[in-house]
């Protein structure tokens, strides 16, 4: 008699399923997908890339090094905002990782849709419920924008005469800017009063986001960590546009080149762009010029800042992302 044997099982002591191999090729195509990304967005670009690169050549080698390294510490900052917002302690390892990942995936997806998914992402894997890492994630960006916001107006406070007034928005903007910024509230209001289940949602997540708020702030080194970090932030990246600014020459005092940076980001901050590419670039010329700076000089500056904290960490950022997902830290 013939004895037929089953299949033996994996070492694993579970039998495969095709949903298992549906999830290893999509894990596979994630990857991959972030640099097919950057290939396409730096041949969308190119001469942008080929001019910033050529203006590097002429600049002051310390300073560039001083900037490419004050970079680098942005990344610290926005994990320590990120930290801030939770009260659970995430590796910090991964942490960084992460946020070195979410940078190059901010630059693919517009609006800023790439950090926020790459953290939302890590924050539920490291065991925080869906609604939880939701509302870290608004506190964390709630932060980030009254950081900024502060610094440019205690900046303003300091160098009153750093920006002329208006100088970033074309004329006739002001108008359709106060009519969007009045309907917007009443459109979203009106769908909060008719939409019963949207209305329901949006309580939900307001009194888990105010929960979440109030354990992190009772504990001091968590609210010390998210308002620390969402202030060095910003100011870390004024003061890598500073020494841009320095290793090319541009006449413009420190004070009023950081005012120009702020005021610039603040600007684009609603253009849903992948990064601010393009926006950012034209917003930061005009803020330069704005501030005494003559035109020539002050695009070479943008081009190459551009260049050491956007363009020469998206494709490292692209493999820590592609590295992190296939551990399955992402």
């Amino acid at each position: 008699m013939t004895v037929v044997r089953a299949p033996e099982a994996p070492p694993s002591g579970r039998v495969p399923t095709g949903r298992d191999g549906r999830a290893r090729r999509v894990r596979r195509l994630v990857c991959v997908l972030p640099l097919l990304l950057v290939a396409v967005v730096a041949v969308r670009h190119r001469s942008v890339l080929a001019e910033g690169f050529g203006r590097l050549a002429d600049a002051e080698a310390p300073w560039l090094l001083a900037a490419a390294g004050v970079t680098c510490l942005t990344w610290v900052a926005a994990a320590c905002t990120r930290q801030g917002a939770v009260v659970e302690r995430l590796p910090p390892g991964r942490l960084l990782a992460t946020q070195f990942a979410a940078g190059a995936a901010n630059h693919l997806l517009p609006a800023g849709l790439g950090a926020s998914a790459v953290n939302l992402r890590f924050l539920t894997v490291c065991g925080l419920p869906f609604a939880r890492a939701s509302a870290a994630l608004a506190l964390y960006l709630l932060a980030e924008g009254a950081g900024r916001l502060a610094l440019l107006g205690g900046l303003l406070l300091v160098f009153p005469d750093a920006l002329r007034p208006g100088a970033l928005l074309p004329e006739g903007a002001v108008g359709p800017l106060l009519s969007a910024a009045v309907a917007v509230p009443v459109v979203a209001a009106g769908a909060l009063v008719l939409v019963r289940r949207l209305r329901a949602a949006v309580v939900s997540f307001l009194r888990t986001a105010l929960g979440e708020a109030r354990s992190v702030h009772a504990r001091p080194a968590r609210a010390l960590a998210l308002w620390g970090g969402a202030l060095a932030f910003p100011a870390l990246q004024a003061a890598v546009l500073v020494l841009v600014g320095r290793a090319l020459g541009l006449g413009v005092p420190p004070g009023h080149m950081a005012v120009a940076y702020l005021a610039a980001t603040v600007a684009v901050a609603l253009v849903p762009t992948p990064g601010g590419i393009g926006s950012v670039e034209a917003a930061l010329v005009v803020a330069l010029v704005a501030a005494g700076g003559p035109a020539g000089v002050a695009t070479a500056v943008v081009l190459a800042f551009r260049v050491i904290t956007v363009w020469l960490p998206l494709l490292p950022g692209a493999l820590t992302l592609g590295v992190l997902v296939r551990r399955k830290v992402l």
